[in-house]
């Protein structure tokens, strides 16, 4: 007994959803080379401390303003370089998990980025 598929489209559908899926991987990994280059800065404490990282959440560069160096509060500098990193790297994960879920068009497709 021979069972049908209502709407499956045969083979040519199956062949136009392959493509179109290898398209989207294409982009798709296109864009991560592109987010990785990218970088993200955050800055904390008014200011005083600005943290640069890039699209692979390495850090590239950490500016430190005169000010915020108290030799008496040593922890005050730490909490600042600590929330700037935290959120250089948010940044730098919000804006990959927008830009590649744009480009799989909202599909929820767990490990790709």
């Amino acid at each position: 007994m021979k069972v049908r598929i209502p709407n499956s489209g045969g083979p040519g559908n199956m062949n136009q959803m392959l493509k179109q899926a290898q398209k989207m991987q294409e982009e798709m990994a296109a864009l991560q080379s592109e987010l990785e280059q990218r970088e993200y800065t955050a800055a904390s404490g008014g200011g005083l401390v600005e943290v640069t990282v890039d699209g692979k959440h390495l850090i590239k560069s950490i500016k430190i303003k005169p000010e915020a160096v108290d030799p008496d509060d040593a922890e005050m500098l730490e909490d600042l370089i600590t929330v700037a990193v935290n959120e250089a790297i948010g940044n730098a994960i919000k804006t990959s998990e927008e830009e590649m879920g744009a480009v799989a068009g909202g599909l929820n497709l767990p490990g790709m980025f």
